[in-house]
């Protein structure tokens, strides 16, 4: 009996050496390092956590569409924010694009403005075309209202050449090849926006915007189009004419889709496409034409590669 005693005492002592040992050994799984919380969830002590999903960039914005709400960064995505706005309605109306990137035309970031254009639902009536900006880098927001109303949005584009100066071209209420185009400058950053008229055409629009207050284009042509088609007003859309392009014989019928002229120097300069059926050089090269009145008139400068109208 003091012999098993003597045993059993001994592999207690055993196991009370050796627990420190194995407890000091035994590898505990690490619990998953959690993506970063996006700087509204951080502000209310939240601690969910959001996925990236597809990430775009354009300027100084890098954005994801893949939330209810969609999320920006200004930092290249270490730091995220939440925009006040449902996603689904960045692509409501005709025209829905890819659902995963901002509508060409659709959105204007720079240094200063983050704007998005929306529309809030799909319906038969009527609906106001609206922007989401804000100024301060997502910390506060504005609604802003381009029109009050406006029939099955297809084209939309949006542009600030200047902080204050802005311009917004639509086109809705489609018909086969037939739709309305709208062109809104505004002058106090998108706060307040003018309707300045139209050509008289009822097209569909292909590009257009305003150089100045003064001076607007628009340009049609996205079935087949044969030769450039565009119009140009000098005085704030009180009257509008078609420019005149003039291209030199072995380029008719290849240049044909006009896209926005630009300030260059002391004239302005516009890149031509060949549209959707184009072959010429394998589609991609474009025409780049002068002009020295302000649009009325256009000459053929040079052929341009794809990298040069960017």
């Amino acid at each position: 009996m003091k012999k098993l005693f003597i045993v059993m005492s001994g592999f207690m002592m055993i196991g009370l050496l050796a627990g420190p040992f194995f407890l000091e050994t035994t590898t505990v799984p690490q619990a998953p390092v959690a993506e970063p919380k996006t700087e509204a969830a951080e502000d209310a002590g939240a601690s969910e956590t959001v996925s990236y999903g597809s990430r775009y960039t354009e300027g100084n914005v890098t954005y994801s569409l893949e939330k209810e709400q969609p999320l920006i960064s200004y930092d290249g995505g270490d730091h995220w924010q939440d925009v006040p706005l449902d996603t689904a309605m960045l692509f409501n109306g005709e025209y829905n694009g890819s659902g995963q990137q901002l509508i060409d035309g659709s959105y204007a970031f720079d240094q200063n403005r983050t704007s998005f254009v929306y529309i809030e639902a799909t319906s038969n009536e009527p609906e106001p075309v609206k922007l989401l900006t804000s100024f301060d880098h997502g910390k506060t927001w504005e609604e802003q209202t381009i029109t009050d109303e406006f029939y099955s949005l297809r084209f939309r584009k949006i542009a600030f050449p200047t902080e204050n100066f802005g311009y917004a071209v639509l086109s809705g209420g489609r018909t086969m090849s037939s739709e309305l185009t709208a062109i809104y400058l505004t002058t106090d950053g998108g706060r307040t926006w003018q309707d300045i008229g139209r050509p008289d055409t009822e097209r569909l629009v292909y590009d257009g915007g305003a150089i100045d207050d003064e001076t607007a284009f628009l340009s049609y042509g996205t079935i087949n189009p044969q030769e450039p088609t565009l119009y140009v007003t000098q005085n704030g859309g009180d009257s509008w004419e078609q420019s005149a392009i003039d291209a030199p014989p072995e380029y008719s019928g290849v240049f044909v889709t006009a896209e926005m002229p630009f300030q260059e120097e002391d004239h302005l300069a516009i890149h031509i496409g060949q549209g959707p059926n184009g072959d010429y050089e394998g589609g991609l090269v474009k025409g780049k034409f002068l002009s020295e009145d302000g649009g009325q008139t256009w000459t053929f400068d040079k052929v341009v590669e794809p990298d040069e109208t960017t």
